[in-house]
């Protein structure tokens, strides 16, 4: 009976599926609620999933996530997370200029290799301004020259050892008397290399190791601590010199060409021109000054939704793409506003014409869980860029507070009332800045605690692994040309076929993610 039910050989394999190309070939706006990667073969492990990307034309990224420039989830804490752990973090603009450099400064200070500009005091500095120190910059080892500069003689070291059983009264003790004295340090020449100054410090089992040249003068100096976060960080993200990766958000309002030359002398590694419609003269006029004025610096702009958009912003020389148009969960652009596109169909579009020229595109919005992240990775974008998603971790600015007997967070889009009254940067990337009534084209709202950075994006990772792996991509660079090859397939999702996709049919359930 069975012969008459089975027709064709072994080799026969239907086609079945939609590529690319004809999942978006019909005008439909899609999100990534509404298509499904079709599974290919595996034949290697989720480990082996290589997940390095592009973020602009010269920064590589070992995992492709990073946190969005908004004032209720990145400052230094998140973006120095971020970056330990493979990705990297955009400082949010919703602030003073200084404030805003001062967060890039202290991502750049936080890990190193060799700290070029080490925070140094002198002798004449009190006890009382260590204290502060550490309070600011969150650590007290401190080099003292002889006129607090980098470059001047190094006569001593100070250290919270040195100053930890002092009372109260004698915060205003000079340094020079409870220092530790240069003929007690340890130090190393000027002309060491990392791996040479890191076995100083390991049989010296000092915390810090001041470099100094010929003269005795300090030039740079290296830190213990920094030792063991790199053993603890493989995926650390960071630049030539070892110090973590950070970029930071900037408007295209003329006023913020004061804020971007802060920026870049803090050391930021690129900016993102932060503007809810990229495709403006004030945009591209910013690109052709930054390219003239900072040519290395690497700039990321948007947002965009379409190919058209795109071009002038490639025209311009961006290095970099932000694609999303309304698609986040606290914006509501495309309610008020009745412009945007959905996640999905945007993602594709402006990829899939970015990539003619080189420029990554950064899927920035409608990011609910790991399986959007793998599908915006699967549609062309190099990196995904997410907000609420990472709100409620313990890195994110804010207080927890609790309601109904639930740990939360503060969240808000950039485009709300909320925002736009707190600080001008917020209007201005609305264009609603000169505007007397402003039109809210975001929310306020609170999300569930996440807990940290440190044991939420290992799992991000893991899943993005395993995405890979069931669809037969043993890296991003390769899913990206599966998909452009047509060898990767996509099907619709009906209403039901979702339902069916989640948690359905139960009394009730726990939903542990990790």
């Amino acid at each position: 009976m069975a012969n008459y039910l089975i027709s064709g050989g072994t080799g026969y394999v239907p086609e079945d599926g939609l590529n690319g190309a004809q999942l978006f070939s019909n005008g439909d706006g899609f999100t990534y609620n509404d298509f499904l990667l079709l599974p290919g073969f595996i034949d290697f492990a989720a480990s082996e999933v290589e997940l390095l990307s592009a973020l602009t034309k010269k920064i590589t990224l070992k995992t492709p996530l990073v946190s969005s420039p908004m004032d209720t989830v990145t400052e230094s804490r998140m973006a120095i997370a971020m970056a330990l752990c493979g990705g990297v973090g955009v400082i949010h603009h919703n602030c003073t200029p200084e404030f805003q450099a001062n967060e890039v400064r202290k991502v750049k200070k936080y890990e190193q290799g060799f700290i070029l500009d080490p925070l140094v005091m002198s002798p004449k500095n009190r006890v009382s301004e260590v204290i502060d120190a550490r309070v600011k910059f969150g650590f007290s080892g401190i080099p003292i020259t002889e006129t607090g500069k980098m470059g001047a003689k190094l006569v001593g070291l100070v250290t919270q050892r040195d100053i930890d059983f002092l009372l109260q009264n004698e915060r205003s003790t000079l340094i020079s008397e409870v220092m530790t004295k240069l003929e007690d340090l340890i130090v190393a020449p000027h002309g060491v290399t990392l791996k040479e100054a890191n076995q100083i410090l390991q049989k010296s089992k000092k915390g810090k190791l001041p470099i100094v040249n010929e003269q005795g003068e300090l030039v740079a100096i290296i830190a213990r601590t920094d030792l063991k976060k790199n053993k603890e960080f493989p995926l650390a993200s960071k630049d030539e010199t070892k110090q973590l990766l950070v970029g930071a958000a900037i408007s295209t309002h003329i006023d913020d060409r004061i804020r971007l030359s802060n920026l870049v002398q803090a050391g930021t590694d690129f900016v993102v021109l932060d503007s809810s419609q990229g495709n403006s003269i004030y945009q591209i006029e910013l690109v052709r000054h930054i390219k003239a004025n900072y040519p290395e610096l690497q700039v990321i702009g948007g947002n965009v939704v379409t190919a058209a958009q795109a071009k002038n912003l490639v025209d311009a020389g961006v290095d970099g793409l932000r694609v999303g148009m309304g698609s986040g969960s606290i914006c509501i652009t495309q309610e008020v506003m009745a412009v945007g596109r959905p996640q999905a169909t945007a993602v594709y579009r402006v990829a899939e014409y970015a990539r003619r020229f080189g420029v990554p595109v950064v899927a920035d919005g409608g990011i609910e869980n790991i399986g959007h992240i793998v599908k915006a990775l699967a549609l062309g974008a190099s990196t995904v860029m997410m907000g609420s998603l990472l709100a409620g971790t313990t890195e994110a600015p804010g207080e927890y507070f609790f309601a109904d007997g639930v740990r939360l967070k503060k969240y808000r889009g950039m485009g709300s009332l909320d925002a736009m009254e707190q600080h001008k940067a917020a209007q201005t990337r609305y264009f609603s800045d000169l505007e007397k009534i402003k039109v809210a084209q975001g929310v306020s709202g609170s999300v569930v605690d996440k807990g940290s950075i440190h044991k939420f994006v290992p799992y991000l990772i893991a899943g993005i692994q395993h995405g890979c792996q069931d669809v037969g991509a043993r890296s991003l660079s390769l899913l990206r040309s599966m998909m452009y090859q047509g060898e990767l397939k996509f099907e619709k999702r009906t209403p039901s076929a979702q339902y069916e996709g989640g948690v359905h049919g139960l009394h009730s359930y726990e939903k542990r993610l990790f």
